[in-house]
């Protein structure tokens, strides 16, 4: 399923390469001013935040189409390294090395909100504090004990984890359910499962949206 996977997310890259160019006129189809942070300067990210993008590849396009509630396609968690915050988060197909396995990945904000994965993103903040560094914790120990990523999105055992199903066990483990155990069943080609939107996240009680942007 895993090489299905790179070869459809290939030919979708391909075909937004070549769209790009013909529409641009760009020969080369680079960008000028190269990639960028969406992450608007005046956002102070704590440990805890939620933090959310939609992007524009085949991953994010098949997030969306089975997500058709929400606008955004991944989901990651704040936390502090040393004094450094990073966005702790599960995404598939972003390895340097191809033949890799996926895992959990632990990366500066602003590569997270890098322009060539974001197009639009969202921060949403716990109000209760202590349980919001307990949750960066928690990820944080997910990130470091280098969890593979769940290509069966398969949220009933830690060994492996999806986007929303890290962020939704740290806050858990943190005391503090973000969400009920209701499940959306996904049957896609090659997929079929039950699994955590990324709008059922971005709509908790628990969390308060402190930016869109």
């Amino acid at each position: 399923m895993k090489q299905l996977f790179r070869f459809l997310r290939a030919a979708f890259c391909h075909l937004s390469v070549v769209w790009l160019c013909a529409w641009s006129g760009c020969l080369s189809c680079s960008r000028a001013d190269g990639p960028r942070s969406i992450l608007p300067p005046d956002v102070a990210l704590q440990c805890g935040d939620v933090v959310f993008r939609q992007g524009g590849g085949f991953t994010s396009h098949v997030v969306r189409v089975a997500d058709s509630g929400g606008d955004y396609s991944h989901a990651g968690i704040v936390v502090d390294s040393a004094g450094h915050l990073l966005v702790v988060h599960a995404v598939p197909g972003e390895e340097e090395d191809e033949d890799a396995p996926d895992r959990v990945k632990a990366e500066a904000p602003e590569v997270f909100f890098g322009s060539m994965r974001a197009n639009i993103g969202a921060v949403a903040r716990c109000d209760d504090s202590v349980a919001a560094m307990h949750a960066a914790r928690a990820a944080w120990q997910v990130y470091r004990r280098g969890t593979l990523f769940d290509h069966a999105y398969d949220d009933t055992d830690t060994l492996q984890m999806y986007c929303t199903e890290l962020v939704v066990h740290a806050y858990k483990a943190a005391g503090l359910p973000l969400i009920g155990p209701e499940r959306h069943e996904v049957d896609l080609p090659g997929l079929h499962c039950r699994c955590i939107f990324p709008s059922d996240v971005f709509r908790s009680p628990r969390l308060r949206i402190i930016k869109t942007f």
